[in-house]
């Protein structure tokens, strides 16, 4: 079936991250259930007039337009896909728009308050679990890095005499991440202690459960999620934030924005220039705050 050649497509030749292909087959089964049951008709057959019922379809189940739009770029991607292989002679999203979204700045943590959660004493102890918890959001905050990127870190991915990272980004790019001296040294002594635990077993995984384990993503959003509670009353609180929270402050700090963007790993600079709106934003709150004539 197309479907099934095309995920196999973006898996090994594409390469795209697991959580990546599952939204596609997700998109891609969705959208095949409705063209089944409205028109008995297969994906690969469908027409302008199809995808423009199914965002019909969609809007009225009230599912949102940045939403909409994901779906839609799947479907895009896929009758590309078809169109290179000679499936098809014409894409039928063409002539397709995705409805606006509402522009959303991204959440961001103050500096000031990620310093109080790290350096204040308050909140982590020398306990393993403390010291690995505390380490997960120095990363986090400290390189701008990834969710993913981070679950993938090796001990080896650490070089101690250059001060970096090396994580292996979307489509498995390698990136190197500086890092200070004090992440370096925070890192040293957590190898250190992780290797005298009693772990069952020893993995190379940089960061492990309370038992050794390897680390998962929903222990980092619950493990993220808690210590931010004790700094910030924004609703969202994950391991993105604290991506976004890297960014603003290296904006707002005067970091070139293309330095901004090959730290971050974007691949344009179209996605890192939205962090220059919360700079913007920062700039007229100072200037009403301490403007006469504000």
């Amino acid at each position: 079936m197309p479907v099934e050649s095309f995920i196999t497509y973006i898996q090994h030749e594409k390469r795209y991250s697991p959580h990546t292909i599952l939204a596609y087959r997700t998109d891609l089964v969705h959208f095949a259930a409705f063209m089944s049951h409205t028109y008995e008709l297969q994906p690969e057959e469908a027409k302008y007039v199809h995808i423009r019922d199914y965002m019909v379809q969609l809007m009225d189940e009230e599912i949102g337009p940045n939403s909409i739009g994901r779906k839609l770029s799947s479907l895009r991607s896929f009758y590309k896909f078809l169109q290179k292989r000679k499936i098809i002679p014409a894409s039928p999203m063409s002539l397709i728009r995705a409805p606006k979204s509402p522009e959303r700045l991204p959440v961001f943590v103050d500096a000031e308050k990620m310093d109080h959660l790290l350096d204040s004493g308050e909140f982590f102890d020398d306990s393993f679990p403390s010291v690995r918890d505390k380490l997960v959001i120095e990363v986090l905050f400290g390189t701008g890095m990834r969710l993913a990127e981070l679950l993938g870190l090796k001990n080896g991915d650490i070089d101690f005499y250059e001060e970096t990272i090396k994580v292996f980004g979307k489509r498995k790019k390698e990136r190197i991440i500086p890092i200070t001296k004090q992440l370096v040294n925070q890192l040293k002594e957590y190898i250190e202690l992780k290797s005298v635990q009693k772990f069952n077993n020893k993995t190379e995984d940089l960061f492990v459960t309370d038992k050794g384990a390897k680390i998962y993503p929903l222990f980092i959003y619950k493990l993220v999620k808690s210590y931010l509670t004790y700094v910030s009353t924004q609703d969202k609180k994950s391991p993105h934030v604290l991506r976004h929270s890297y960014a603003t402050s290296l904006l707002n700090r005067g970091a070139d924005l293309n330095a901004i963007k090959e730290l971050l790993g974007h691949a344009s600079l179209a996605a890192t220039q939205v962090y220059t709106h919360n700079s913007i934003e920062r700039l007229k709150t100072i200037y009403k705050q301490a403007h006469p004539k504000a």
